[in-house]
């Protein structure tokens, strides 16, 4: 782990995610990726509502990258049919979104991606509940 002795708070989030992250699921992790790019999203929302261009660029850009080098990479394609495809396809699509957005500050974009980024992880959340793998007698 590198850590960022400039910023002490930093580094100790960090570890502590990464802590987290050590500790947690297949689906643990997952759900994680979706919460940081939804939560990537807000930021980027708020920023460019303040008209903070940087920061702005940022957070959409780090939504950009959890979406396509986590969730994206987390899919098989091979071995996951015609749902994993649609997947791959919709996470595509946000990502065009999310850079239509940045490129034209266009927060109605950003809250397209986030909805249907959130619809997902909805899904996701209830898919690993205990109950929703039961059959109900």
């Amino acid at each position: 782990m590198l850590m960022n002795t400039t910023n002490p708070s930093a580094a100790y989030r960090s570890a502590g995610i990464e802590a987290e992250a050590l500790g947690t699921s297949p689906h643990g992790l997952v759900t994680m990726l979706f919460d940081g790019a939804l939560l990537a999203i807000t930021l980027g929302k708020a920023s460019m509502m303040e008209h903070k261009t940087i920061e702005k660029a940022q957070s959409i850009n780090k939504a950009i990258d959890i979406i396509g080098s986590g969730l994206r990479a987390a899919l098989n394609i091979k071995d996951g049919g015609e749902l994993a495809n649609n997947l791959d396809q919709l996470y595509e699509y946000i990502i065009m979104q999310l850079l239509k957005a940045n490129l034209n500050n266009d927060a109605d974009l950003l809250d397209e991606a986030y909805g249907l980024l959130d619809q997902l992880a909805d899904a996701w959340k209830q898919i690993g509940t205990p109950n929703a793998t039961q059959a109900q007698v």
